[in-house]
């Protein structure tokens, strides 16, 4: 009777045994992550973006002025499903963060990485800044951040297997991340690299590569011909943040915010680490050249620092598993020694990001430590105080001035929070000319009371006729924001000086 070797079926069955242990701890810190979200995304308000992307789902078309439709089409399925219960509207992005920390330990194991590599992975990208930053407002960087690091994930496998039917998912990874920002451009731009600059180059020979190209442009396309139809409108408006934000000193500290903002700041060595493993790796070099071209040239064009963090999953990733080899080659002693310096710093690091990022706490010091240091926070005040001021104003009017009355706002934060909070209370559809309001157009007939938002008087009065002080836009809670500082005045004024369509060739605005 012939033996039966149970050895190598015992060593399968416990391997298949720990990955599904594995597996199960990456959940659990997603999870936990998910729930610490789930407990504070409701402290305050909706952020200025937020009621943007909310006015932009209630118009849903395949692109807008400031980005492609991805993001507007998913809140309309919140708001479908949650209203405007704001834990439901940024579940979205709390989800796309726990499978972001979920994707980044599965790229440790990938990489030949053990327990310690996979959890330290999930757990730097589950605390690094701007991750924890995307969890609690829903915005289309919280959706981007999760595509490039799924991009790398598949570039893994198909490295790793050498199977070229991975570039169909990776062709889909593109696509949508180009429905989703198209600053994943720069993203695109290193992965060319890396194929050319490697012998990942024996992929333009293979049928797969093309059909991952294919399909990037067919899921793009709907987009791209949104774009042509509007005269590639949205490349004038990037234009234009651009050259506001290198203006306004948005585009200093590049370098710094590599290591401040982009990742958790323990997790700096595993980062340089491992884009220093990817680059003498000649199987997965091609990562190292998707992680420096973007980085490089958003850096020599002027970009803001946090444009490049989803590059930063697959570094500490492959920095990760390097550390887990290294310290498995130390004694005892040794090994306990730097394991415990680096979690202290880690602890230390991701508990002060926490409560600089997160709206831990409705009251007291947690939420004034916050505050002063975190100006998006400082944007979700105020936004309900406005509408109800608004509808008291309008509530104040004569009878015949309401029945023809128009509000008009300056920026989509007050475009967004008339339009979404307002229906609360009656009030009239806005009109504004930011960004994809513009395209919206003016209501006919024309109202011939305003009520005037955003402007100074003195900008009030050489737009529209006989405007006068009404009210003031402030917040309960005293928080000095964007509003409450630079347009805290609100008027009610009378029809425009010249005609509604010479209005509106002069006011195309870009916010």
């Amino acid at each position: 009777m012939p033996s039966v070797d149970t050895t190598g079926q015992s060593l399968s069955a416990s391997r298949d045994t720990r990955r599904t242990a594995d597996a199960a701890i990456l959940l659990g810190i997603a999870t936990a992550i998910a729930l610490l979200h789930g407990l504070t995304d409701n402290r305050y308000g909706f952020h200025r973006d937020e009621l943007q992307f909310l006015s932009d789902a209630r118009h849903l078309d395949w692109g807008f002025v400031a980005y492609p439709p991805f993001t507007p089409f998913v809140e309309r399925i919140g708001l479908a499903l949650f209203g405007l219960w704001m834990p439901g509207l940024r579940l979205f992005s709390v989800l796309a963060q726990a499978a972001a920390t979920v994707v980044a330990g599965l790229m440790a194991r990938e990489l030949g990485g053990a327990r310690l590599a996979q959890i330290t992975t999930a757990l730097a990208v589950a605390f690094s800044p701007l991750p924890l930053f995307e969890g609690t407002e829903f915005q289309y960087t919280s959706f981007d951040y999760l595509w490039w690091a799924l991009i790398a994930y598949f570039t893994i496998r198909l490295l790793k297997s050498e199977d070229p039917r991975w570039w169909l998912a990776i062709g889909a990874g593109i696509g949508v991340g180009l429905e989703t920002k198209y600053a994943i451009a720069f993203y695109i731009a290193g992965i060319l690299a890396g194929v050319v600059l490697t012998p990942t180059r024996k992929s333009f020979k293979s049928g797969w590569f093309w059909a991952g190209v294919a399909l990037a442009l067919l899921i793009f396309l709907p987009n791209l011909l949104w774009l042509a139809r509007h005269d590639f409108i949205s490349y004038h408006f990037l234009q234009h943040i651009h050259k506001r934000d290198v203006g306004e000193g948005r585009a200093e500290g590049f370098l710094r915010q590599q290591f401040w903002l982009c990742a958790n700041l323990a997790a700096a060595p595993l980062w340089l680490a491992g884009l220093w493993g990817y680059a003498r790796d000649r199987r997965f070099r091609m990562l190292a050249w998707m992680a420096v071209v973007p980085v490089a040239l958003f850096w020599m064009g002027k970009g803001r620092g946090y444009y490049t963090a989803g590059v930063y999953p697959m570094l500490v990733a492959m920095g990760a598993v390097m550390a887990e080899r290294w310290l498995c080659s130390l004694p005892r002693w040794g090994r306990r020694t730097i394991e415990g310096v680096y979690w202290a710093a880690f602890v230390f690091v991701s508990a002060y990001m926490c409560a600089v990022i997160l709206p831990l706490a409705a009251s007291g010091p947690l939420e004034k430590f916050a505050l002063q240091r975190n100006g998006d926070l400082r944007e979700e005040f105020g936004w309900n105080e406005l509408v109800r001021t608004v509808a008291q104003i309008r509530d104040s009017l004569p009878a015949q001035q309401q029945a023809h009355l128009g509000i008009t706002t300056a920026n989509y934060g007050e475009y967004g929070a008339i339009e979404i909070l307002g229906s609360a209370y009656g009030l009239p559809e806005p009109i504004g000319t930011t960004n994809s309001e513009w395209l919206r157009g003016y209501p006919t007939p024309t109202p011939t009371t305003l009520i005037v938002l955003g402007l100074s008087e003195e900008q009030a009065n050489s737009i529209f006729s006989g405007c006068r002080l009404a009210g003031h836009n402030s917040n309960s809670e005293g928080v000095r924001n964007e509003e409450s500082q630079f347009h805290p005045d609100i008027f009610v004024c009378g029809p425009p000086r010249i005609p509604w369509a010479e209005v509106w060739k002069e006011h195309r605005d870009f916010g």
